[in-house]
Parts: structure tokens; C-alpha cells; sequence
């Protein structure tokens, strides 16, 4: 079966046919990594999300797999060291999603960081994260500071700190583990809400599910399952009997996106906000992209949304550290919003709240995984799918593998290491003109489909219809054949980014792309129409803020 909606009726047959060793419910980056780690060590897998892959937080992240700097700062020492070298794995199983990038501390008089606390704190940071020699960090001088990035405010600037963090596309990371469980035997399945549990003697033995794409009931029989919903695992414990004492604070972060023209950053920076909070601003595209915001959020946690006050504290905090950029609202091209599960703690600010996970089990049997970050998805999947090993072995007499993913890439991934990819890239832009593409879509497509962009020069090669370039035309087949897609912002915000960076883009080829997705994907013509219209509110909401959140 591929890995796709046109073979959606087929799927829901396995699924109700199928006795599932685990069942996870949650398609973001945590439910990804848990079900291809529960698959390589030899479980029958099954996944349902209710969205979109990746469309809560694991899409609407600062999209860095970042080795936690300020978890220093708050002495949280073993979160450094595991995520600074998880950040390395993460890399080296996916280079094409992931990328190393020089990030610039500016330190000025009376910041967050002081420049002997920060030569020591980096210093320390790696050694903790096992930083390799190439990439450990260098303390500069006002100079070498302005050097790197001229737009810092020179008024009090002591010096920086220089340091790698790793940036990411952290929906496509997301797609990339999901297809890569799928390749190793998982069915996973999206717009499928998991509305209740099955029981046995007060045991859940697998799920009621409802598909939101035709209002179909089906049930889904496992041994064990695995909550990892993030924003929305409160909820899914509340159809369980066994709810423990825990809970979840849900903050919400914004992320604003400023073409280059209006705001010429040339070098990630890492910088303190009027308020004493630090954010990011970091190049990309063409763009530059600064967040992100951390307030208390108690509303529709599927549609967190940009309200004006969001956006004017990212303009403040962009003018009081590059006093020169003339940034105005109506600069603001595109935004995003996400919705962070942490763990409450009593009487703490947003940004206080430790981003730790934690493993929740219930009387029932069910597993529920909390917190935690992007960049620790692996480790945490290996902590749960320990758990299920354990639970199996005791319940049932089974046995399984160790985990198999510290050095497993991940789809798209087999590309010699990264090391090895930009000569992987050189080689696929050369043969891309064989296919009808020019060198420089070659490049492109290779940058964001690694090892799977054969997949794609097969079908450029097939185009024959004019309406759709023909790079866009294999990306948005590929998306419906092997990616998943089941509505136009899939493809236009999860599995391309175009409404976040490349807003234009969205809005130039949307009717095509639409018009080739209702036929390969069997939609009438109202169904089009209701796709279109939500695709739409998604372009509104990124580009204008909301008065209120509702």
C-alpha cells in the first residue's frame, strides 16, 4: 500500500481487521518517532491523527532542532546534554530536513547573558552536548559581532557569542519519520479522530475511531496504546476512567515572517527582548522569520491564531535590537502560531515551565507522553516503546528488539551522510535535466526530498499537462502518492511551507494544484470549493492578525 488517500478505503479495512500490538494516537513528530521505533523492533503499528501530520505544534515550531541553550541558564544540565547530542542524530539521519547553522549572541550591558557568564556557559554547553570540533562556539569582540550581522545595536554591545544551532523543517522532519515507520510496516492515517477507548475488564484493549472525512466509525483493535496527542493529551486522557492528577499548560508561541528587502538579516540571531525574554531571528529564503512569543493559551488549540498584540511585541522587540530596520505591520508578510504542551507547574511563567517530558500510565494500560521538544523525539519514543516492550513481554510473552534509530535515516535520508549530501545534491541537479527540470529545480528538489528525488524525476517526466510547472507538478503528485495529502493545506503549509515562506507563491498556483487534486483524489466539485475556501482562511490568518482569539 502507498502511503496515500487514494488507497484510504483499503486502509480502513486493515485497520479493522488487523489486532495491532500498539496503536498510537497523535501524528506530530512524538507519534512519528514512536511508531517507526516500535516498528524497527518488530510491533505491528498503527496511527491515527485527527488532523493533518504535524499540523499542531510539530508544525508551527521555531523550526530548530536547538541544543537548549537557556535550559542552562535554568541549570536543567541532563536536558543539555541529552538534546545538544540528540541534535547531531537528528542531523546525520536526515541532512536533507536539517542543516547546521551559526547562530550570533549579541551581549550588550545589563542583558541576559554576560560575556564571561556566556564564554563559560557556551564552553560548558559544549562539552555537555558532545559538540564536535568544527562547530564549537567562539567568543567575539564588538567588532567581530557587528562583522557577522552590521544590524545590532551597537548602543552597549559588549561582544557575542557564536555557536551552532540546527535549523529545520519541522513539518517535513515530521512527514520524513512517518514515511520511513510506513516504509517499515506502520499504517498511518490522517483526519482520523480517535473518539473513544475499547475495554476488557477495565483494560483498554484499542480504540473507536471516526473518520473526519466521511463521518465513518470504525474500530481499531491493540494491545496496548499510546497517547502522544501534545496540546490535545489532556483530552484524550478524559475519555479514559484512570485520568491521574497531572495536567497540561498549553502556551502559545508566534513566529512572524519579514521578506529581506524590509529587513536585510544576513545571520541567525539569538537576542534579548525589551521584556527580558530572548528570541530568535533567522534567515530563510529570501525571508527572515522572528519569534517566537510564550503566552498562557486556554482557546481552540487546534486554530491558535496571530492577534495584533502578538505581532507588535516581535516588531518592538526587532526595532529595540536592530534599531535600524524600519519595520512596520504592514511588512509583516506571513505568521504562524503554535501551541506548546508543557507540564503545569504551580505559580510559573509561561517561559519559566520546564519544556522535560514525562511518561503517564494509567490503571487502564493506556501510556501517556507529555512535553518534551522536537529535538528530543527520539530519546522520548525510545523511553516509550521501552515501556510497551516491558508491558508486552509481561502481558503477553513477547519479545522485541532493542531500539534500532540512533543510526537510521530517516525517509529521503540515504544520501551518504551528511558529509556526503551536497555532493548527493550536485550529482542529482546534473541528472534532473534528463527529466525536463532545470539544474536549479534539480537543486531545490533535492535540498527538500534527499534520496527521494528520483521518486520525483520520475514524475516530472511524466507531465504533460502546461497548467503547473513542472517541479511544482511532481511535488504536488509525490505529496498525493507518497506523502499523504488529503486537502490543499497540506500540501501548502505542511508539506511545502509556501504559506509561511513563500505566501505568492501559494497564491499563484492554489486554483492548479487544487484543480489536479479533486481529480486525482476523487472530490466533486463542492468539496473543492469547501478545500479551497479553508485554504484561503489559512493564507487570511497568516497574513492579518485576528481581533480575538476565540
Amino acid at each position: 500500500m502507498n502511503f496515500s488517500n487514494v488507497q484510504r478505503k483499503e486502509m480502513l479495512n486493515h485497520l479493522q481487521s488487523t489486532t495491532y500490538d500498539l496503536v498510537v494516537i497523535g501524528g506530530g513528530i512524538t507519534g512519528s518517532g514512536i511508531a517507526l521505533d516500535a516498528a524497527t523492533r518488530g510491533m505491528k503499528v498503527a496511527v491515527v491523527e485527527m488532523q493533518d501530520f504535524a499540523a499542531g505544534t510539530s508544525s508551527r515550531s521555531t523550526k530548530l532542532v536547538h541544543g537548549g541553550l537557556r535550559y542552562l541558564k535554568q541549570f536543567e544540565v541532563k536536558m543539555v546534554a541529552e538534546v545538544g547530542k540528540e541534535r547531531a542524530v537528528v542531523y546525520e539521519n536526515g541532512p536533507h530536513v536539517t542543516t547546521p547553522e551559526w547562530m550570533l549572541l549579541p551581549l550588550h550591558k545589563g542583558g541576559t547573558f554576560g560575556k564571561f557568564s556566556t564564554g563559560i556557559g557556551l564552553r560548558v554547553y559544549d562539552f555537555l552536548a558532545g559538540v564536535k570540533k568544527s562547530e564549537r562556539r567562539t567568543m567575539l569582540s564588538v567588532n567581530e559581532t557587528l562583522n557577522k550581522e552590521p544590524l545590532v545595536k551597537k548602543d552597549g554591545l559588549v561582544g557575542g557569542g557564536y555557536y551552532v544551532e540546527y535549523r529545520t523543517d519541522d513539518a517535513r522532519l515530521t512527514i520524513e519519520v512517518m514515511k520511513k515507520a510506513v516504509a517499515e510496516g506502520v499504517l498511518a492515517i490522517n483526519y482520523m479522530k480517535a473518539e473513544d477507548f475499547l475495554y476488557d475488564q477495565k483494560k483498554i484493549i484499542g480504540i473507536q475511531a471516526k473518520d473526519l472525512l466521511t463521518g465513518e466509525m470504525i474500530d481499531i483493535h491493540a494491545k496496548k496504546v499510546v497517547n502522544a496527542a501534545g496540546p490535545w493529551v489532556d483530552a484524550v486522557r478524559k475519555k479514559d476512567y484512570s485520568v491521574n492528577n497531572k495536567n497540561l499548560r498549553l502556551t502559545k508561541g508566534v513566529h512572524i515572517v519579514i521578506d529581506q528587502s524590509k529587513f536585510p538579516l544576513r545571520q541567525a540571531v539569538y537576542f534579548d527582548t525589551p521584556d527580558g525574554r530572548m528570541i530568535f531571528a533567522i534567515p530563510r529564503d529570501g525571508k527572515a522569520y522572528v519569534g517566537t512569543t510564550d503566552t498562557f493559551f486556554d482557546k481552540d488549540t487546534a486554530n491558535p491564531k496571530m492577534l495584533a498584540e502578538d505581532r507588535d511585541y516581535i516588531l518592538k522587540a526587532i526595532r529595540y535590537m536592530f534599531p535600524e530596520v524600519k519595520v512596520e505591520a504592514s511588512d509583516v508578510e506571513s505568521s504562524w502560531a503554535g501551541v506548546r504542551p508543557l507540564i503545569y507547574e504551580e505559580g510559573k511563567d509561561p517561559s519559566e515551565i520546564s519544556r522535560k517530558d514525562e511518561i503517564w500510565e494509567g490503571d487502564s494500560g493506556l501510556i501517556t507522553i507529555a512535553g518534551g521538544k522536537l529535538t528530543g523525539y527520539r530519546k522520548m519514543a525510545e523511553m516509550v516503546v521501552d515501556l510497551v516492550s516491558q508491558r508486552l513481554s509481561a502481558e503477553e510473552g513477547k519479545s522485541f528488539k532493542a531500539v534500532q534509530t540512533l543510526h537510521m535515516p530517516i525517509s529521503g535520508g540515504d544520501v551518504g551522510g551528511s558529509s556526503n549530501f551536497e555532493f548527493f545534491i550536485h550529482k542529482k541537479e546534473n541528472e534532473a535535466v534528463s527529466f525536463g527540470l532545470t539544474k536549479e529545480q534539480g537543486r531545490k528538489l533535492t535540498q527538500m526530498y534527499g534520496s527521494n528525488v528520483d521518486e520525483l524525476f520520475k514524475i516530472a517526466a511524466t507531465n504533460e499537462q502546461q497548467a503547473l510547472p513542472t517541479d511544482i507538478y511532481a511535488q504536488i503528485v509525490y505529496a498525493i502518492q507518497h506523502e499523504m495529502v488529503a486537502k490543499p493545506v497540506d500540501f501548502f503549509i505542511r508539506r511545502t511551507g509556501a504559506v509561511f515562506f513563500n505566501i505568492e507563491w501559494a497564491k499563484t498556483y492554489k486554483k492548479d494544484i487544487i484543480q489536479l487534486m479533486a481529480k486525482r483524489l476523487g472530490w466533486d466539485e463542492q468539496t473543492a470549493t469547501r478545500y479551497e475556501a479553508e485554504l484561503d482562511q489559512e493564507i487570511k490568518d497568516a497574513e492579518t492578525p485576528v481581533e480575538v482569539q476565540l
